[in-house]
């Protein structure tokens, strides 16, 4: 495991209502511990160039991001990682700006036999869990998965 540290300079777009111009910005943010995912795939002789990344797509409230977060992070992210073949697994979200949260979950399999561990005979739909209904808008019943070529 690493810390990953982003270092960033950036200049704030737009007019002041003063007139002034924009501030700069620079400083140093830590973002959290990134494992090594190459090293332990490697480690546990898995071949990183035939890996197939699965995405699931839907959508919550705003205001449930956080609570929808935990509960996800509890459920489908835990089952992916304790799954064997699963290389890793990722939440990612993006505000709409229309009270609604875009979420993306995306893994990463050893190979589409892996998945089988995880999704059941039929890996094209989606998995879901208990309390997905209270928190979902919206969401896709099946996933994409690709190749992972480069």
């Amino acid at each position: 495991m690493s810390l990953l540290v982003l270092n960033f300079e950036t200049r704030l777009g737009g007019c002041r209502a003063d007139g002034a111009e924009p501030a700069e910005i620079s400083g140093r943010v830590a973002v959290g511990l990134v494992a090594d995912r190459r090293a332990s795939a490697k480690h546990r002789g898995m071949d990183e160039s035939s890996a197939v990344v699965r995405i699931w797509r839907g959508a919550i409230r705003t205001g449930d991001r956080d609570a929808y977060a935990r509960y996800i992070e509890e459920t489908g992210l835990a089952e992916y990682r304790d799954t064997d073949g699963n290389l890793d697994a990722t939440m990612l979200m993006r505000d709409r700006g229309d009270g609604t949260t875009e979420v993306l979950t995306v893994s990463r399999w050893r190979d589409r036999a892996a998945i089988v561990g995880f999704a059941g005979d039929d890996i094209e739909r989606a998995v879901f869990y208990p309390e997905d209904d209270r928190f979902l808008v919206e969401r896709d019943e099946f996933v994409n998965h690709f190749d992972v070529v480069g």
